[in-house]
């Protein structure tokens, strides 16, 4: 069974905006020939790591929202620079809405069971769902609609 991370998402105010700023990472990444994998940097390694490489995903919490998630497909420990040990979490350029729900502030990251894990939107089987701007299923769901 997959594991996943659950993280906030600081800095986009929505799941338009991460994916905007990770396609500015991107293309910035293939001119300077480098890996354009979308990836953050933690300083903290999962220690269930191989449970999730591969297999799991990242939970985007955006705004007090869960709303979307990204495969991970790799995750590389490394030394910065300045000697300390840090952790990248490479993902899939691709963005799952999920159905939201409302989650509080937290620090660093959280593991996050299948179980626990909200569904992707099906856009086809959704219907309204899937139609609605995501700041709308946002509020919906901030306030127990949804």
């Amino acid at each position: 069974m997959a594991l996943h991370l659950l993280k906030l998402c600081v800095g986009p105010a929505s799941m338009e905006e991460l994916d905007a700023r990770q396609a500015r990472l991107r293309a910035e990444a293939v001119r300077e020939a480098r890996d354009p994998a979308p990836f953050h940097t933690t300083r903290m390694i999962p220690k269930r790591r191989r449970e999730i490489a591969g297999r799991g995903s990242i939970y985007w919490v955006i705004k007090g929202t869960l709303c979307c998630r990204q495969a991970i497909t790799r995750i590389d420990p490394f030394t910065g620079e300045d000697g300390i040990a840090r952790c990248r979490l490479v993902f899939e350029p691709a963005l799952v809405a999920v159905n939201p729900r409302p989650c509080r502030p937290f620090q660093g990251w959280r593991y996050l069971t299948q179980r626990d894990a909200p569904r992707d939107i099906d856009h086809a089987a959704a219907g309204d769902l899937a139609a609605m701007p995501e700041a709308l299923r946002r509020e919906l769901a901030g306030l127990g609609l949804l």
